[in-house]
């Protein structure tokens, strides 16, 4: 069952400039139970996304911080999407481990 969404796109501080989309809090609630024993090393779930026209698989990652899942965006997605730091992005997101 594919989710739509919006967040804003952000930059992780750090040594690697890894940019991500912190997913709402009750959709991480609701995959966290649908993946229950489902998941992952670190406790990632794989998934298929779409922003704008671009599809790709990769894992989304807990974060006991922000209470959610991180949705990691590659360079490529923001070239071809021309998307940067601070932008609220449109995604969709399906679950490929249940």
């Amino acid at each position: 069952m594919p989710y739509d969404f919006s967040a804003t796109l952000w930059l992780h501080v750090g040594e690697a400039a890894w940019y991500f989309v912190t997913l709402p809090e009750h959709l991480a609630d609701e995959i966290e139970y649908l993946t229950a024993g489902n998941r992952r090393g670190f406790g990632s779930v794989r998934v298929e996304v779409t922003i704008g026209a671009t599809t790709w698989r990769t894992s989304i990652f807990p974060d006991t911080n922000a209470k959610s899942y991180l949705l990691p965006v590659k360079k490529a997605v923001r070239t071809s999407e021309n998307i940067s730091d601070g932008d609220v992005v449109s995604v969709t997101l399906a679950v490929l481990d249940t």
